[in-house]
């Protein structure tokens, strides 16, 4: 089957061919409803509008839809990777070794952060000429030229500020009284979640203090290079005042360690949670 941005079939056109217009949202149940009644009554025209339609539409945005094809597999192919998780040069540089399980984390995030800076970013000026001024976005950022290199944080966020306030209102089909009015939608919750593992990723992660600075430990190793002539050696004799603070420093040190552990795995499942919502 053809996909399109907008199917001839949806136009007030096939409305006039079939006869009765198309529904512009429904419940299953009241789609299924329409097209029984549609095509009972007017099977030709039925028949033409939705099938007739699409067909000649396919036909005649073959050649179209085939440059738009190309283009996507060479965008998903070589720019946005999308056959590959992968982390950015500051966190693994190209070349260096990283063991699978120290991989997951700075891959994992680096592909939130695609998806904030990225994705939604797209989303929030996918359709509005206003918001493509205002973020100064050029012209393949959106658009059937679009080439998914155009990065803007802030409109990212931005986005997820406007979804996060979405509420069960009269536009879901709710009216005050009802039970769930007025309460967050789902995509705001997940608008939500999405937001505080992105600025954990960014703001928080990235300045948690060096364990091994935080903890004394480095200052300790200094201490005791000096005190053995500026050499540092871990078999030589320690004095009470050096063994007092290695000790006090190595149990900082790993109690540093483990709570930078239990955070980074926590933030992951999280992350792994809400994954399903993320998606444009």
């Amino acid at each position: 089957m053809a996909h399109h941005s907008q199917y001839w079939s949806c136009s007030p056109f096939a409305d006039w061919v079939r006869g009765t217009p198309k529904l512009k949202a429904a419940t299953s149940e009241e789609w299924d409803e329409w097209r029984d009644e549609a095509e009972r009554y007017h099977p030709v025209s039925y028949w033409l509008a939705e099938e007739g339609l699409d067909s000649l539409q396919a036909f005649v945005t073959w050649p179209v839809r085939k440059i738009h094809d190309a283009k996507y597999y060479i965008n998903n192919r070589f720019v946005t990777r999308t056959h590959s998780l992968t982390a950015h040069p500051r966190d693994i540089r190209p070349g260096d070794w990283c063991d699978v399980g120290n991989r997951f984390l700075p891959c994992l995030f680096n592909e939130l952060v695609d998806f904030v800076e990225i994705e939604q970013a797209w989303s929030h000026i996918a359709w509005d000429e206003e918001a493509r001024k205002k973020y100064q976005a050029p012209f393949w950022a959106a658009g059937w030229f679009r080439w998914r290199t155009w990065r803007c944080p802030q409109a990212g966020l931005d986005h997820l500020n406007w979804a996060s306030e979405l509420r069960m209102t009269e536009d879901w089909g709710l009216h005050s009284g009802d039970k769930g009015y007025g309460e967050l939608t789902g995509q705001a919750k997940n608008a939500r979640e999405i937001k505080e593992l992105y600025l954990w990723w960014t703001t928080v992660y990235p300045n948690r203090r060096d364990p091994y600075e935080a903890s004394g430990w480095t200052a300790y190793c200094e201490a005791a290079r000096l005190a053995n002539g500026g050499k540092l050696s871990f078999g030589a004799e320690k004095s009470p005042e050096l063994k007092k603070q290695s000790d006090r420093a190595h149990k900082l040190l790993r109690k540093l360690e483990v709570d930078y552990e239990k955070e980074d795995e926590a933030m992951l499942i999280r992350l792994i949670k809400i994954r399903n919502s993320l998606w444009t």
